[in-house]
Order: structure tokens, then C-alpha cells, then sequence
């Protein structure tokens, strides 16, 4: 089965054709063309995604990529190419997101599906199970899982920008949430805590490079928010709280992210006015909590397997922190490459592939709340 996917939720605009084969059992994906435009050089100046322009964006992207994507003619013409395969799938992005960007998707599928593949069934697909099934794309290092009780239970934490989620997975399409964010989720931390030390967007990469230039152990302790709860929910808001705290009390008690350059970006005199060992305490908290959660949960369900998604799980001291903990603990640790931790259409067409399988039904609409 050959798949068709769309992703425009939010600043990356993104088409794959992917062949999946296997059913729900033994699910396997061969990726034959994936092309992405960024984004970032847009929304950079602003210092965040900017609904209308990244809506702008996608309606200009999304020809130019599909027609990359099939090539100099028409995938429907008499002389197309033979090696354009024929599509069964289109699977596009309906939420959550930024509805604006997801309408330009979903109109986009409606109108090559008329004009170029009036076989191919457009699956609405939901972008939080992209980021969920993206493990079960290909691996440069991949060892393979059977996805059966000697895989299952498994603990999922899923941590992005918009979210983050701390699911039980007793098979591939039966899954519970335990636990999520109250309030920022960890991806959007990492961006606001960017923004008072004066990086650009976005802040994630830019907080970990920052970070690596710190190789002394931290003088500052920041919070590690709800990290001893019985419960499996999150919260950032506090720790970016207590880091704004720590940067007025390091310059001016009217501190502001515009005159952040007040604080050294690389080694100072004192190690508690460097920018490098602020944001190097910053991702330890969160690091811990997010770890400290993830493995109590696999503990109490006596998990098999633990997976990391969404684009913060591209962080290499996040990674590096579950690979040791669950080595550890001796389970199976699972993660998707780094190309395919963020935005991306072949992770939609994963999703759209299993949701395919299971029927499920989700309506052809922009909906930017649409939970897992």
C-alpha cells in the first residue's frame, strides 16, 4: 500500500509517499520520498510561530513540494514517470495544531485527490499518533521489536513544543494517557526560557548548544516541579518562573528578555553569571522530570519497553539520559531517528496507515485541540 501524507500543523510544511505493508501486527514502512520546508527563517524575527504567516507559508509550499514530489509531469498523465507509484492513501494532518496551517492541508489532499488520485482515500489523521507510531519508522541502528508481550507493556513519553504526554501502551492501538502537562508543556519552556537569555527561535536547539558549552557541574539549582507527585502530570511554568527569577537577581531587579545580553553567553568570571550555566541547570531540571516520571511509570506497570517521541526526544542529554536509566533498569528503549523526531509527513503516514487499519474516523476538519 502506497501512502500520500500531508503534514502543515504547524511552521513545517511537509509531503512523503510511504509504502507500508504488514497490517497491525508486524507494521513496516519504506520511506521513497520525504521533503520538508522549514519555517524557522520566517518566524525567527518574532520570536515564535506566527499563525497567518505560517498559514502563508504552506500555501505557497505545498505546490512547490508536490510537485517535487511527483516530478516534471502529472502522476495522472499518459507520459508520466513509471516509477511514480500508485497512491491508495492520502493521509493528512487534522489536528491539534494551528487551524489556519491545518485548513491549508486538508484543502491541499482534497485538491490532489480530484485532480491527480480520485482512487486514494483521504484518512484524516491525528498528528499527536504521528509522533506516537514514529518509532516504527526506519533505523539506521534499528534492532527489531516484536510487538507482542515481549514488547508490551510499554511507557510512552511523548514531549514537544504543544505537549507533553505520559501514556501506557498495552499493544499498538490500545494505549491510556496517565499523566500530562498543567500548564507549559517541556518543548515550550525550553523556547520562553530561550527568549529571556536573548536566543533566537527556536529556543530548544538553541538551549542545548548553550548548555554543552558548560562542562563544569552547575553551581545553580533550579526547582524539578512535581517530580515527587504520586501522580504522572507535569509543570513547567514554575521552573521557567524561577529561571527569570535567577536572571533578575543576576543583573536588574527589572530584568527583562531585552536586555538579556546583560548576561554572557559563554564563561564568565562567576560561573552564576554565565548564560551557558543557567541553561545547562535549566535542562537538567527538566531532564530529571521528565526521566524520574517516565521510569516510575514503567516501574509501576512493570513496562517491558520505554519510547520517547515528539521533537523535544531530538535533545541528545535527554536521550542520553533514558538510554542509561533504562539500560539500567533493563528495558527495551525505543526512539525514533533524529530526522524524524519533529514535524514531519512520514509520521503522518504511519498514523494514517494504522488509523486506516483501525477504522478509526476522525471528521475532515482543522480541530487544534484533537487530543491522543
Amino acid at each position: 500500500m502506497n501512502i500520500l501524507s500531508i503534514e502543515t500543523s504547524c511552521d513545517e510544511t511537509s509531503l512523503a509517499i510511504i509504502e507500508a505493508n504488514g497490517g497491525l501486527s508486524s507494521p513496516k514502512f519504506k520511506i521513497k520520498k520525504l521533503l520538508t520546508a522549514s519555517q524557522i527563517e520566517t518566524h525567527r524575527p518574532f520570536g515564535g510561530v506566527v499563525p497567518n504567516l505560517a498559514k502563508r507559508e504552506h500555501q505557497k509550499n505545498l505546490p512547490l513540494l508536490f510537485k517535487k514530489l511527483v516530478g516534471k509531469r502529472s502522476p495522472t498523465s499518459k507520459t508520466r514517470m513509471s516509477d511514480f507509484p500508485d497512491i491508495d492513501l492520502l493521509a493528512v494532518t487534522t489536528g491539534p495544531g494551528l487551524e489556519p496551517c491545518l485548513w491549508q492541508g486538508i484543502e491541499f489532499a482534497k485538491k490532489i485527490q480530484k485532480e491527480h488520485f480520485p482512487k486514494a482515500k483521504i484518512i484524516p489523521t491525528n498528528h499527536l499518533h504521528g509522533h506516537m507510531y514514529s518509532f516504527l519508522l526506519p533505523q539506521k541502528n534499528s534492532r527489531f521489536y516484536f510487538l507482542d508481550s515481549r514488547f508490551f507493556p510499554t511507557i510512552q513519553l511523548l514531549v514537544s513544543g504543544g505537549h507533553t504526554i505520559l501514556l501506557l501502551m498495552e499493544s499498538l492501538t490500545k494505549y491510556k494517557k496517565l499523566g500530562e502537562t498543567r500548564d507549559d508543556a517541556a518543548g515550550e519552556a525550553f523556547d520562553k526560557v530561550a527568549r529571556m537569555l536573548g536566543l533566537p527561535y527556536p529556543g530548544g536547539p538553541e538551549i542545548e548548544g548553550l548548555a554543552k558549552k558548560y562542562r563544569s557541574p552547575t553551581s545553580i539549582e533550579f526547582p524539578r516541579p512535581m517530580i515527587h507527585d504520586k501522580n504522572y502530570d507535569f509543570s513547567f511554568s514554575g521552573l521557567k518562573t524561577a529561571v527569570l527569577y535567577y536572571l533578575q537577581s543576576q543583573t536588574n531587579a527589572d530584568y527583562t528578555q531585552k536586555n538579556a545580553d546583560k548576561l554572557p553567553r559563554k564563561s564568565a568570571s562567576s560561573p552564576r553569571k554565565s548564560a551557558a550555566a543557567v541553561a545547562a541547570a535549566f535542562q537538567e531540571a527538566v531532564i530529571d522530570v521528565l526521566t524520574a516520571k517516565t521510569l516510575r511509570a514503567a516501574k509501576e506497570y512493570n513496562a517491558k519497553s520505554v519510547i520517547l517521541s515528539g521533537g523535544v526526544a531530538a535533545n541528545q542529554a535527554l536521550r542520553k539520559s533514558f538510554q542509561l536509566s533504562t539500560k539500567n533498569l533493563q528495558l527495551n528503549f525505543l526512539s525514533a531517528d533524529k530526522k524524524f523526531q519533529g514535524d514531519n509527513a512520514a509520521m503522518i503516514a504511519v498514523a494514517g496507515y494504522i488509523a486506516y487499519l483501525k477504522k478509526r474516523k476522525y471528521p475532515l476538519k482543522a480541530v487544534g485541540t484533537l487530543d491522543v
